[in-house]
């Protein structure tokens, strides 16, 4: 699924990820990273709460805001990144809610199993909107 949507990915967009600890955010991003193109290793910036990577089509911006408040999240200046030329992918985005920009794709990553997952997609815009009817047209997602 991610790599569905690293191709429907282009500059300004946001990908808001959420769920429990070792849900599967990390691996998403990954996945999403590769289907863009990023050469090398992706990991979780935990600590350094942004890194920045090329790709073949894109820049990938990769963030971890669990460590941080909301009004540090605002110092970092992330809308440089949201409104900039790459795709941006938000980990533990709910802590800054307010920040996020209104046009996003939410994904809740819930454990069903040992080696399950369930993702539930929220589209915020009409890009995301058709995003979703497109992934589900291709039977990416179920509904």
């Amino acid at each position: 699924m991610a790599r569905a949507i690293a191709g429907l990915a282009e500059p300004g967009t946001v990908i808001a990820l959420d769920g429990d600890l070792g849900a599967g955010k990390t691996r998403f991003s990954q996945a999403m990273a590769a289907g863009l193109g990023v050469k090398g290793v992706v990991n979780s910036p935990t600590f350094t709460i942004i890194k920045e990577y090329e790709g073949d089509r894109l820049p990938f911006y990769h963030m971890d805001v669990y460590r941080i408040t909301e009004a540090e999240a605002e110092e970092l200046g992330l809308d440089e990144y949201f409104y900039g030329d790459g795709v941006t992918v938000v980990e533990w985005a709910e802590r800054i809610a307010d920040l996020l920009p209104p046009e996003r794709l939410e994904i809740r990553i819930r454990h069903t199993g040992e080696r399950e997952r369930l993702f539930e997609l929220t589209p915020c815009g009409p890009r995301y909107d058709r995003w979703c009817r497109l992934l589900k047209e291709q039977g990416t997602i179920a509904s």
